[in-house]
């Protein structure tokens, strides 16, 4: 088991101060804080490699296309995928959804045809399978949630049945921690011919993906949730797919031939990174997988699992504090979301900022999810590698601040 104390030595941000209070940062699965390795990347890159990539035949061209290409080869070992060619650099996991709905399913999805979806779905990966059914007067279907947040497959083979076209789902819940059972639906979507995507983005950072090993078919994740920069994301989807997908976006780089009325596509993956990318973010993106690589994943899951059940263990103490999610630490990530009844969550999140404590409240991009549960909102304490059983106090500490104030 790794030491978090030492690995907060790596986090620059994490020694600054907070009105007044050691910065406790909750915050995770909305963001992760960055080591002084991906601040030293982007600055790096800057200061030596700065030009643009691909074509150019100057050393600077030359050497920033190298550090660009082989963070996908990087990813590409992270994920393993069969090639670097399957890794498509995009702004984010939510821009890698859109491109799969956008080019896979305009292409692939007609009238009649079914998507499916789960209650725990960030809305990334829900509101564009609505645009596209809606588009294509196909059907969208939900597997509903129990009570304490796990996938009810109880009507799964209903759900399942006539012409299923993807399976759209989440890794980990964003709200809950929830892990899905990712290798049941695969099996479950092989028998019936489905495509399985995987968003990817809340579990990478504590699971890790073995794609290969998972047999899916398209991947989306996020850089900055795994301590990279913002502004670049992956798609990972099957060669023979992306081949037969048609282009995203057009412009610059994307192109093989262009005339005046006519043009010709570039190979796969550069067929859908139309334009100049975040280069800087790409390459700043190959440290954080480096950085994150220093860890097990398994060492990871023991610490989220050991945080989760010491966070709901305090917080169980609260009178008219209501836990959402499951109570087993080993089928939950490091997410806690709770209310506290007559009290608004952002009220609590103000209060809880003033010790210094950030935590996310809201409906975190999961309304239909919030829908489910009965609450408009909470508050959700999120962990990462560097925090330890003293974030916790701190966040528990300040919560007994909440409730003096509104005298519970």
């Amino acid at each position: 088991m790794f030491n978090s104390k030492i690995i907060q030595k790596d986090f620059p941000i994490l020694q600054n101060m907070l009105n007044g209070k050691r910065l406790v940062y909750l915050d995770n699965a909305s963001t992760t804080q960055k080591p002084q390795v991906v601040i030293d990347a982007i600055s790096g890159y800057y200061s030596t490699l700065n030009s643009n990539i691909h074509r150019g035949v100057h050393t600077l061209s030359e050497r920033a296309t190298d550090a660009y290409e082989n963070t996908r080869t990087k990813v590409a070992q992270f994920i393993h995928a069969e090639e670097s060619s399957e890794i498509i650099f995009t702004r984010g996991a939510t821009e890698a959804i859109n491109l799969v709905a956008s080019s896979w399913g305009e292409t692939n999805v007609n009238e009649g045809d079914v998507i499916i979806v789960t209650a725990l779905e960030h809305h990334s990966n829900l509101v564009p399978w609505q645009q596209l059914v809606k588009r294509k007067k196909a059907e969208l279907r939900i597997i509903p949630i129990t009570d304490d947040g796990f996938l009810d497959l109880n009507n799964l083979d209903t759900l399942l049945s006539g012409s299923v076209k993807l399976l759209a789902i989440t890794q980990m819940s964003n709200v809950l921690g929830v892990q899905t059972p990712i290798k049941l639906l695969v099996q479950k979507a092989q028998e019936i011919g489905a495509k399985v995507l995987v968003d990817a983005a809340q579990g990478m950072a504590h699971l890790g993906l073995n794609v290969k090993e998972l047999n899916i078919d398209f991947a989306a994740f996020s850089s900055h949730k795994m301590f990279g920069p913002t502004g670049v994301g992956v798609l990972w989807a099957r060669k023979d797919i992306l081949e037969a997908m048609p282009p995203y976006q057009f412009g610059g780089d994307m192109v093989k031939e262009v005339f005046p009325f006519e043009a010709t596509w570039n190979d796969v993956p550069w067929k859908f990174e139309a334009g100049t990318p975040n280069i800087s973010g790409v390459v700043a993106f190959g440290a954080a997988i480096e950085y994150l690589e220093s860890f097990s994943f398994a060492d990871i899951q023991e610490h989220d699992q050991k945080l989760y059940a010491y966070a709901r263990t305090q917080l169980r103490e609260f009178p008219k504090l209501k836990l959402l999610g499951p109570e087993d630490p080993a089928k939950a990530g490091g997410a806690v979301s709770f209310v506290v009844d007559g009290v608004h969550p952002h009220d609590i999140g103000s209060i809880l900022n003033d010790s210094g404590v950030a935590v996310r409240t809201g409906h975190h991009c999961a309304q239909p999810l919030m829908q489910r549960l009965q609450v408009q909102a909470t508050v959700r304490a999120s962990f990462s590698i560097y925090n330890d059983e003293d974030d916790v106090d701190a966040l528990i500490g300040a919560l007994k601040n909440v409730y003096e104030i509104f005298k519970i």
